[in-house]
């Protein structure tokens, strides 16, 4: 700690000798900078970005995060929630307007630090393959990421990356003529060539057919336990994630709402933002709790699993409609003024019209 201080301080012209040391600091970029060694693998403090057109948008809104090393970290959110940005400020892609995120301790350089922007121990996998040649081979794509000082390393380097991937059989052919998850995976294998401690990937599941995405989600999370690499990904769609995340971070109208396991946010959300992303929960407000005889102060969120149903000609709710979800159906529930939501199955011999009695066997108050 003392010798990082000291080197950032004024010893950059022993740049050579700390390579290793240099790839995670800021050293180099921010001179004054000084480690803070408290301090989860990537931190954000009070980070805030704002972009300035004709009306200024705030994308990031004061937040608090923390990453840990060697996990999977979605964050999550609809459309416009900041995610992206956030991504972004991460990567050093955007400079924080307030606030400030660090990797190590160390203050993430941005634009105005470093020609280039993006941390060097970080790489980014962007929506659309636009670092991809789609007119080069897909070998080429690869093994262009490497130096040409050692041939026999670069060759044995990029087959083993390949390989890694899935995609050896795909080294001759032309990215053009590969579909949506086979691209994506030459992206991948393109970001993990050089071995960075950080991935970073934003929606990278949104062009991958469904058939195929299970299947690229388990081997990202392989790669992670092989190699240690730390992952952080933005996903509009939690159920994409929900399998394959350590930690989630729920974001909405550019703020940080929760961050907390997969499990521990679909059971135990604080926010009916949360319980309605994951589990697509019922909110109910405390008057409309008291009558499912719920005693409550505040909202609360029933999950679709957690209600039961008793077919009963006299029930108090009525089945409104039955929606197909494939293995299961949905039951749109209703009393009149209370409409529910719940899982149907097993499938039995219900129809649009028949009355039903119901118990709420679990919910969630909110803060």
């Amino acid at each position: 700690m003392i010798l990082n201080a000291y080197f950032c301080a004024g010893l950059n012209s022993f740049r050579h000798f700390f390579f290793m040391a240099q790839k995670t600091s800021s050293c180099q970029y921010i001179p004054n900078d000084i480690q803070r060694p408290d301090v989860p693998l990537i931190f954000g403090e009070q980070l805030s970005h704002t972009f300035s057109a004709k009306e200024s948008v705030t994308a990031v809104d004061q937040v608090d995060f923390g990453i840990s090393e060697g996990k999977i970290t979605a964050i999550i959110g609809e459309s416009g929630s900041g995610k992206s940005t956030l991504l972004k400020l991460i990567y050093g892609l955007l400079e924080p307007s307030e606030g400030e995120v660090r990797y190590k301790g160390w203050l993430v350089p941005t634009r105005k630090d470093k020609l280039i922007p993006g941390h060097d121990a970080m790489r980014l996998v962007s929506q659309g393959f636009e670092d991809l040649n789609l007119y080069a081979k897909v070998w080429d794509n690869i093994a262009s990421q490497l130096p040409n000082t050692n041939l026999a390393r670069k060759e044995s380097k990029t087959r083993e990356t390949l390989k890694r991937l899935k995609i050896d059989h795909l080294a001759q052919q032309r990215v053009a003529d590969l579909s949506g998850g086979e691209k994506q995976r030459v992206a991948i294998a393109r970001a993990l060539i050089n071995e960075p401690e950080v991935l970073l990937m934003d929606e990278p599941f949104n062009q991958v057919d469904a058939a195929f995405r299970d299947a690229l989600q388990q081997d990202i999370r392989t790669i992670v336990e092989e190699s240690g690499l730390t992952i952080v990904l933005v996903s509009h769609d939690p159920t994409e994630v929900l399998a394959m995340a350590d930690e989630l971070i729920v974001m909405k109208n550019a703020k940080i709402l929760e961050q907390g396991n997969p499990e521990m946010l679909y059971y135990n959300p604080r926010h009916s933002y949360t319980a309605q992303l994951l589990a697509k929960s019922n909110i109910l407000t405390a008057e409309e709790a008291a009558a499912l005889h719920i005693e409550t102060d505040t909202n609360i969120g029933i999950h679709q699993e957690d209600i039961h149903y008793k077919p009963d000609s006299e029930g108090a709710f009525l089945i409104k409609d039955i929606r197909f979800r494939g293995f299961f159906k949905e039951l749109i529930l209703s009393n009149g003024s209370l409409t529910l939501h719940a899982i149907y199955y097993p499938t039995k011999d219900l129809s649009i019209g028949v009355s039903v009695n119901i118990e709420v066997v679990r919910y969630v108050v909110f803060n």
